[in-house]
């Protein structure tokens, strides 16, 4: 198979990304060249933090992974979905890792992003359930917007019927791009959950491959 003749050049180009403080590179044809080609293979994305800069996907994968810091208790079988940390707990920490120049903006997502909890409470005629279990969490990568400041997706497992036989996963950007998946029960919302974290950092668009679909 013969080599693909801008690899060494795109290479570079994501070693320019990486060594700018603002993620920049020359604005000339063969270098806004490479930027699309790194987009188009989810090697770089928007960055959130610098107009008109970029981020690529390993650097990303150094970020740390924000959700439920006793999710694995859950899975086991320890405690039940209504024992999970708290995601007024799961933001804070999130908001925490960030240098101190970000932390405002991620502070005033903060509304948009645990608010989405009472979003998902839904009506099956007359019956209204309180209190379904919703859990936050957030994962380096990008969509057709960027992430939430740090590059940041967003996303929660939540419960959808009130006798917990419909479970969902949602990922959101920073707007309205968002990958969706539905499951029958928790066991399996918990698996997806568990692939979406697996497979960080991504492009919205590559959860496809998992079976979510897009907005």
């Amino acid at each position: 198979m013969p080599l693909d003749p801008h690899q060494q050049f795109d290479q570079t180009v994501l070693d320019i990304i990486e060594h700018s403080p603002i993620g920049a590179v020359p604005h000339t044809p063969a270098y806004q060249d490479a930027v699309k080609r790194l987009y188009a293979s989810h090697q770089a994305y928007a960055d959130a933090d610098h107009k008109d800069g970029h981020v690529t996907a390993r650097s990303l994968a150094q970020r740390p992974l924000f959700h439920a810091s006793n999710l694995e208790a859950l899975m086991a079988g320890k405690i039940a979905p209504e024992a999970l940390e708290s995601n007024a707990s799961i933001y804070d920490r999130y908001v925490q890792s960030l240098p101190a120049a970000r932390q405002a903006k991620a502070e005033s997502h903060r509304i948009l992003v645990i608010g989405k909890a009472v979003h998902h409470r839904t009506k099956h005629g007359h019956e209204v359930f309180h209190d379904p279990v919703h859990t936050l969490f957030l994962v380096p990568g990008a969509g057709p917007h960027h992430g939430l400041p740090g590059n940041y997706l967003h996303g929660s497992m939540f419960q959808v019927s009130a006798d917990a036989t419909s479970w969902a996963v949602h990922v959101h950007d920073s707007d309205d791009g968002a990958a969706l998946a539905d499951a029958p029960n928790l066991a399996e919302a918990l698996a997806r959950l568990q692939e979406v974290l697996a497979s960080a950092p991504f492009h919205l668009s590559e959860l496809q491959t998992l079976g979510f679909r897009l907005n």
